[in-house]
């Protein structure tokens, strides 16, 4: 597929962008996918290109919109700051002052935003379907021992996260996280992003797919050397692309994972970190706010990440987003912080260079993070700037 073949807006100063996108498409590394590029207060990208579905019949549009998994946890990140900016939250207090019901004393607001409250995989065996019934979510996460200390390292909470942090929301505000993001985050700022999808939507939804593996035994192996915490994040419950096409997960409510948006959505959102706490015109956050989410919880080798997908390397978590670091998980400037999503979505924030980054795909990869597509995506933005 040439160039030409993306379609969209693309400043002319970004034309290597547009493509290093082509070039993933016409080598089949994508299926469908879009990208969306902020500069200022400028669009300077917004592209899209392939195809919406595994046969070929569906061409990606540009109000296709797609399940992009742990992106959603940005988002609901910036929610949860907006409710601290209110005075609402406190990220130091036990998180039994906003939920009584929850057993352990030791565990802060802080704990369950950045990954580190110890609660990353349920100790109930848990099915998928399970996971749409939000009360008994978080009645299992109330009464969850711990797999760590709390606070003394950072394990990703793939799928808990968001019942903890939505009950927060909840408790606080007395709306759902799906209504809070809704209403005063998404329409605010005028971004195409839902937590779930309505049914009168589905027929702009992409269809997920993922490849089986290029090495059965290889991955087998990845597995089979799992330390315990992150083989119960992986396996209880395993999810992928069938559940994330079916319609039980596009009506429920999971907001680590199942936020339906396109790359402009990703890119208008992820903003407010980018832009001074400002999305869509609209004040979400104060300024101020901004850079409590970019404080460091502490490198360490996440005891999830760090085992299964970054292999062995530090990371480094704010309060809701990864930090970019010395590795440049998120371009050059290790202040930056982003959010991956299963499979190759992500959104970045960086405010020294005014820059906002979103992109969804299809063809799901097979790194848990760090996907090859999406650093040479942002290594082509940040030659352009």
């Amino acid at each position: 597929m040439a160039a030409h073949d993306v379609v969209g807006a693309c400043d002319p100063a970004f034309a290597t962008v547009r493509d290093v996108l082509a070039a993933q498409l016409a080598d089949g590394r994508q299926l469908g996918a879009a990208l969306a590029v902020r500069v200022g207060d400028r669009h300077v990208v917004d592209i899209w290109g392939g195809h919406a579905d595994p046969g070929r019949s569906r061409p990606w549009s540009a109000d296709t919109v797609v399940n992009v998994w742990s992106t959603t946890k940005g988002v609901v990140a910036l929610a949860f700051h907006m409710l601290v900016d209110r005075g609402l939250l406190d990220p130091d207090q036990p998180v039994r002052k906003y939920w009584p019901e929850f057993t352990n004393d030791t565990v802060l607001v802080r704990h369950l935003v950045s990954h580190r409250a110890g609660l990353a995989a349920f100790r109930t065996p848990t099915t998928a379907e399970e996971l749409a019934d939000w009360k008994l979510m978080i009645t299992r996460l109330a009464d969850t021992q711990p797999w760590w200390e709390p606070g003394t390292a950072s394990g990703y909470h793939a799928l808990t996260y968001g019942f903890l942090v939505g009950e927060l929301i909840r408790r606080t505000t007395g709306n759902t996280v799906r209504e809070f993001v809704q209403h005063e985050v998404a329409d605010r700022a005028g971004a195409d992003f839902s937590i779930g999808l309505s049914p009168t939507d589905n027929h702009r939804a992409a269809t997920l797919v993922q490849p089986p593996p290029e090495d059965p035994a290889a991955f087998q192996a990845l597995f089979a050397q799992l330390n315990p915490v992150a083989l119960a994040v992986l396996t209880n419950p395993v999810v992928g692309p069938d559940q994330g096409n079916s319609a039980f997960w596009r009506a429920a409510e999971i907001p680590a994972a199942n936020g339906h948006t396109t790359a402009r959505g990703v890119a208008a959102l992820y903003g407010a970190f980018a832009f001074g706490g400002v999305a869509g015109g609209q004040r979400l956050l104060g300024a101020s706010q901004v850079e409590r989410a970019r404080e460091g919880q502490g490198a360490c080798v996440d005891l999830v990440i760090g085992d299964a997908g970054l292999g062995g390397r530090e990371s480094e978590l704010g309060l809701g987003l990864w930090l970019s670091g010395e590795d440049g998980h998120y371009g050059p400037n290790p202040r930056a912080v982003g959010h991956d999503g299963f499979g190759g979505s992500f959104g970045l924030a960086d405010p020294e260079a005014g820059l906002a980054i979103g992109h969804v795909m299809n063809l799901m990869g097979t790194v848990i993070a760090d996907d090859p597509r999406k650093m040479e995506l942002i290594d082509a933005v940040y030659s352009c700037l």
